[in-house]
């Protein structure tokens, strides 16, 4: 092996399919992009890219129980999928709810509708997660830490540059580079969105 070479703990063939489908889970529209968007138009970019390290939190968290602990859990607890997701379902509501609210800030400059712990929070929840620490991580990668920290290595790799991706939309979007989009209606849209995506979990669980 060559001075300094790290090894591969995960096939490169695998791994790049790895890396594409987290790629397109992550930059498709959800909850966690939603809220980073709105963040960007409410307070800028600069502001707001510090969001992404309570992105990052969130997901490690929520992938890691996951990945360890949904087989085992479920087996036990069958019930335990659906009240996660109708979780889910309610706190995508609420945020849906407070950022329409929000939106009467924006004539005093006060954007209160995103935080670090409102983001956190919502990331911790996203059905994503489930996804990805269910499906798109391989089951191997929770049985080996170098495994692992390969994954998550690169899964955080691709995380931070698409979630300031949308921070960065939203920012341009509040600096008026589309005169004809107001913010207020960005935001009220953002909530609607979230709205659905609120319906459409809690749909998922019931059936």
């Amino acid at each position: 092996m060559a001075p300094f070479m790290v090894p591969a703990f995960v096939p490169l063939s695998e791994l790049g399919l790895f890396l594409l489908g987290v790629f397109l889970v992550l930059v498709m529209p959800g909850p966690t992009n939603t809220l980073l968007a709105a963040a960007g138009l409410e307070r800028g970019f600069r502001r707001s890219a510090r969001l992404t390290l309570a992105e990052s939190a969130g997901y490690f968290i929520a992938i890691s129980f996951w990945g360890m602990f949904l087989a085992q859990l479920a087996h036990g607890m069958p019930w335990l999928p659906l009240t996660v997701r109708l979780v889910s379902a309610v706190y995508i509501a609420y945020l849906a709810v407070r950022m329409w609210s929000a939106t009467l800030d924006l004539t005093d400059g006060n954007g209160r509708a995103v935080d670090m712990r409102a983001l956190f929070v919502a990331t911790l929840l996203n059905p994503k997660a489930i996804l990805f620490g269910g499906t798109i991580f391989p089951k191997a990668a929770f049985m080996s830490i170098a495994g692992f920290a390969e994954l998550m290595g690169g899964f955080l790799a691709l995380l931070f540059p698409i979630g300031l991706l949308w921070i960065a939309l939203g920012s341009q979007l509040g600096r008026g580079r589309l005169a004809w989009l107001k913010p207020v209606y960005v935001l009220r849209g953002a909530s609607v969105v979230l709205a659905a995506f609120s319906v459409t979990v809690a749909w998922s669980a019931i059936h």
